[in-house]
């Protein structure tokens, strides 16, 4: 199983700097937040996109894919009643599927919580549409370039749309496309899901709607420093990858850095490996 780190976990390290620490911790990949490598980083060149795809190779990490995709720059919105900040929003979200395949990237995970929520004197309604709006732009580009777009269901403490796996999926099945997919976050999903996550999973992973996981515990640390246990989660994992259901990355995001950034990666690497471990066992 190939795992990845959440570049900004290991901030404020300059980029290079964190490819040679999440390479000697034993990761093998980064999954990049666009915030992080630029103040607006919708001005990366290609150019630019290369040199950070050859930094982190010189490592031997690959760049896996983007998320947090609307932090920077600010003031976008896919369900503000304003067209022309929905317009901008879609052409960044296209932008940003150009920034991941110019950066070697697979995926991009969409959660921006609040850049999705419903504004104020709006509805759920009026919101969904102009979400599938948007997320149809993005899905479109991402096909084009052979990446896949995820639309990541987040708690409702960061969120009024787009709750649970079951709510995603049909926004997905909505817009139709082969490069729009749903994922699962840990932490969201322990807070916001009505069954424990290996069984989502294994609910949810035979459809072919699950292109991603992000392993976190709900109280918003690393895995292994919360109550939700990985075994069974790292256990459905590796079973539907022998069934064909899921051969992708995971990625480790944590909100909360216990004892602090370095210190947290360098616990979670090692948690996950030894579970994995123990299972093989």
């Amino acid at each position: 199983m190939r795992i990845a780190l959440c570049n900004e976990v290991l901030q404020p390290l300059q980029f290079e700097d964190q490819c040679r620490l999440a390479a000697a911790m034993g990761y093998d990949g980064l999954e990049v937040a666009p915030f992080t490598l630029a103040e607006d980083p919708l001005k990366i060149s290609d150019a630019q996109a290369a040199a950070f795809r050859r930094t982190a190779a010189e490592e031997g990490l690959e760049i896996t894919g983007l998320h947090w995709l609307l932090v920077a720059p600010a003031g976008l919105s896919m369900v503000s009643d304003d067209a022309a900040v929905r317009e901008r929003t879609a052409a960044a979200m296209e932008r940003l599927v150009d920034l991941c395949a110019a950066l070697g990237g697979r995926y991009l995970v969409h959660g921006s919580p609040r850049q999705r929520s419903v504004p104020p004197g709006g509805t759920r309604e009026q919101a969904w549409d102009r979400s599938r709006e948007c997320l149809a732009r993005a899905a479109a580009r991402a096909q084009a370039c052979g990446l896949t777009y995820c639309l990541e269901p987040l708690s409702p403490r960061e969120t009024d749309m787009f709750n649970t796996v079951e709510e995603a999926v049909r926004m997905v099945e909505e817009i139709g496309s082969p490069a729009l997919k749903t994922m699962i976050d840990c932490s969201a999903a322990g807070q916001a899901e009505s069954e424990p996550v290996h069984e989502l999973m294994a609910r949810w992973m035979p459809t072919g709607h699950i292109a991603h996981v992000q392993v976190n515990d709900p109280n918003r640390r690393g895995p292994g420093q919360g109550a939700l246990k990985f075994e069974p989660i790292l256990s459905t994992l590796l079973q539907m990858n022998v069934q064909g259901h899921y051969g992708h990355w995971i990625a480790v995001e944590p909100f909360d850095y216990v004892p602090d950034g370095p210190g947290c990666a360098a616990r979670a690497i090692g948690f996950l490996r030894g579970v994995l471990e123990c299972i093989d066992d």
